[in-house]
């Protein structure tokens, strides 16, 4: 079950957007539910993307690179159940066949259509039903189609993961919506598993991908889940311009929302990480730069036996110290201190002084426990957020393709 996390109620319509979804029956998903979905977009629209850096990349993430070299795209086909990665030629001939069934659809080139998967790696699609499903999906087309959006794409999801912001300038109305899926197989190299943010501003290509890449580096990519990076980690930026341009105090604002939904986004998925029962923010200050920041962040973050203690509620400090130390250099260990739900546990390298071992149990025993490391060697700071690890995570992955 999600650590404090409630699925959206109801997310905005973004104008220039339409999504329609339907139940396909990729992979014996659950009678009726629905895992197949068509996005389709104004003429005019400006799109980024940022995708997995993992060395085996998807054949639909390999295509979306390709397709999005201009910045511009008419309609978007998300599936879940099946990853189509690991397919080698075979599964880039199913993609390329994908995006030329979305484009007889929505009127377009297929070379104006970005396809996205998720699921089990190294089974193929099954094209027959993908084609029947994509006919479903353009029946359903429809402005308020976000969050049954967001439900269609879950895998091992517990909860739909959508948030939406709306700003003013003048007269005007800018609403922003975004959804994301992913609970497992998290530790993103870009961005995260599949995250799609529209807003209706007119927003340039140039603009939009300084954007994405800046928001990207704060949300999605300081997040973890279990250390491992997907073969199919995409995140999409929209802007239809349908709203018209916004002011220059309205574009500030409209770029700090944006990066407010993908930080929503991005916790949501830690705390509907598999088997999640606490969340761990860790935040590393006083740092060389941020680039050793994040290495000590990510070191915690990826420990499993910080995970584990943090799962049983167990104040075995010496587990952080030992995933500290495996950051590598740019720091000194003898400057190192920490603490924990400001609980002070480790002091110039060593147990604090202060240290009190039923103070620091007590704040690990908390939903959501923040743990802060100062490495004393500079101004930089990062900040990375993860959850545990339980029996529950293992049951799920044992299971998966079951």
């Amino acid at each position: 079950m999600a650590v404090n996390l409630k699925p959206p109620r109801a997310l905005l319509a973004v104008r220039g957007v339409l999504l329609g979804s339907a139940a396909a029956g990729l992979r014996g998903r659950g009678r009726g539910r629905d895992d197949l979905t068509v996005v389709t977009l104004n003429d005019g629209a400006a799109v980024a993307g940022v995708f997995t850096q993992n060395r085996f990349p998807a054949p639909p993430v390999t295509l979306c690179k390709r397709h999005l070299r201009n910045g511009k795209a008419r309609a978007l086909a998300i599936n879940a159940g099946i990853a189509n990665a690991g397919t080698l030629g075979e599964g880039l001939e199913d993609a390329k066949e994908s995006c030329r069934l979305v484009a007889a659809l929505a009127g377009c080139r297929a070379g104006e259509v970005l396809p996205f998967s998720t699921g089990v790696i190294m089974e193929r699609l099954p094209m027959k039903k993908y084609a029947r499903g994509l006919q479903q999906c353009a029946n359903n087309l429809k402005a308020d189609g976000w969050l049954r959006a967001a439900k269609a794409m879950m895998t091992t999801d517990t909860v739909a993961k959508g948030v939406s912001r709306k700003i003013s300038d003048g007269k005007r109305q800018y609403n922003i919506t975004g959804i994301a899926k992913g609970a497992g197989m998290i530790h993103p190299n870009m961005a995260t598993m599949l995250a799609f943010v529209a807003t209706d501003a007119a927003i340039g290509v140039a603009a939009l991908r300084e954007w994405q890449r800046d928001i990207a580096a704060e949300t999605f990519n300081a997040i973890s889940v279990d250390g491992d990076t997907s073969t199919n980690d995409s995140f999409v930026l929209i802007a239809t311009g349908e709203a018209g341009k916004p002011s220059a105090r309205a574009t500030r604002k409209l770029q700090s929302d944006i990066g407010e939904v993908c930080k929503h986004l991005a916790h949501a998925i830690v705390r509907d990480g598999e088997g999640a029962k606490k969340i761990l923010t860790i935040r590393v200050r006083k740092g060389k730069n941020a680039e050793v920041c994040r290495r000590v962040a990510d070191s915690v973050a990826r420990s499993p036996l910080v995970k584990t203690a943090l799962a049983a509620g167990d104040a075995n400090v010496g587990r952080l110290l030992m995933a500290i130390g495996n950051a590598g250099d740019g720091f000194a260990p003898e400057k190192v201190c920490a603490t924990i739900g400001g609980a002070r546990v480790i002091k110039n390298g060593g147990l604090d002084s202060q240290y009190k071992e039923q103070e620091t149990a007590k704040a690990m025993r908390k939903a959501e426990v923040e743990m802060e490391i100062t490495l004393n060697n500079g101004n930089a700071s990062a900040t990375v957020v993860t959850c545990d690890l339980t029996e529950e995570y293992i049951k799920i992955n044992a299971s998966y393709r079951s």
